[in-house]
């Protein structure tokens, strides 16, 4: 979330790191509410320092025999008290505001769409085979590994119901996974709660911006969790952690829901876009400078999951039109 003492000091920052962004946001409308905002706090101030000084000549006078508070005092509570609701509002909107902007990308961040995304590394080769590959469909299909039609008469569509060895093989990964992290590279397993409440969906950046993406209780201010990243960050919220400690490394499996609201990805087959999907995720908690040092830390352990099952893959630098909102 946007500071909004940075949107204070330094509003041409924001403007060109959403420009880079390709957002066309305007900021004025937030640096007046941000204005009203102090000049209601300046006032607020200079009546309490008011205030003040009548409460110590009211303790004088009380020495000397006055009993009841002059009249002045008794209206500059009022008028306070007033100032102070006057403002929750603009504060109240200002938060709601600043929520709805994303992040700041980095100055090492490529401008553009995903089509000015960078190839940082390729690792491996493409395997070469005699015979025409099938895909991935048409192998679960084929080795009755995952069952979509039935999956979705189940529940509906873009949901898998996993059989045989195809439920064998997801069990086994996942297992595996998180036996490499916790036990190559240090990281602490937990099994958290799959259900999380609305403070923990927006302090990862889910909401308020993604809420119509997101699968949420009816009759409970609760949201199904779409990636481990939300219950594991929240662990730490509201919390201060000692630098001795740090850094913290956690890893965690979680079935993910997202009900990919709108067109996007409604018409893809197969195990894309699925509304349920399992992963195992890492998270780090570190000094700020060391972030981006250990940010290819987390990358690199990311990576030997995919070296030892052989496969070919490629890093990206995303472009900032491609970043996600956090």
């Amino acid at each position: 979330m946007i500071d909004a003492k940075l949107l204070r000091e330094q509003p041409e920052a924001i403007q060109a790191g959403l420009a880079k962004r390709g957002s066309k946001l305007v900021l004025d409308h937030l640096q007046k509410l941000e204005a009203d905002r102090r000049k209601q706090l300046a006032e607020i101030e200079q009546l309490r320092q008011q205030q003040k000084k009548e409460s110590e000549a009211f303790g004088r006078a009380k020495a000397q025999g006055v009993k009841q508070p002059p009249e002045t005092l008794k209206a500059l509570s009022r008028q306070i008290k007033e100032k102070e609701q006057a403002l929750r509002p603009l504060d109240e909107a200002l938060a709601h505001e600043l929520s709805l902007i994303p992040n700041i990308p980095h100055e090492s961040v490529p401008a553009g769409d995903p089509t000015n995304n960078e190839v940082t590394r390729v690792v491996g080769e493409p395997k070469a085979f005699s015979f025409k590959p099938k895909t991935h469909l048409e192998l679960a299909e084929s080795l009755e590994l995952i069952d979509f039609e039935r999956g979705a008469k189940i529940t509906g569509a873009n949901f898998a119901l996993y059989t045989g060895a195809g439920a064998r093989l997801e069990r086994a990964l996942i297992q595996w996974m998180l036996d490499v992290q916790t036990q190559e590279h240090g990281y602490r397993e937990v099994s958290p709660p799959f259900l999380v409440n609305r403070a923990s969906m927006f302090g990862t950046g889910q909401l308020p911006k993604f809420e119509e993406d997101m699968y949420k209780l009816q009759d409970d201010d609760f949201f199904l969790v779409p990636t481990a990243e939300v219950p594991v960050t929240n662990m730490h919220r509201d919390e201060i952690l000692s630098e001795d400690d740090l850094p913290v490394t956690y890893t965690a499996y979680t079935p993910c829901f997202r009900r990919e609201a709108g067109s996007y990805g409604k018409d893809t087959r197969g195990l894309v876009r699925l509304h349920q999907f399992d992963k195992v995720e890492l998270v780090r908690f570190v000094k700020p400078e060391d972030s981006y040092k250990d940010l290819e830390v987390l990358v690199g352990h990311a990576e030997a999951i995919l070296q030892k099952l052989g496969l070919h893959y490629r890093v990206l630098t995303l472009a900032a039109g491609d970043l996600g909102f956090s």
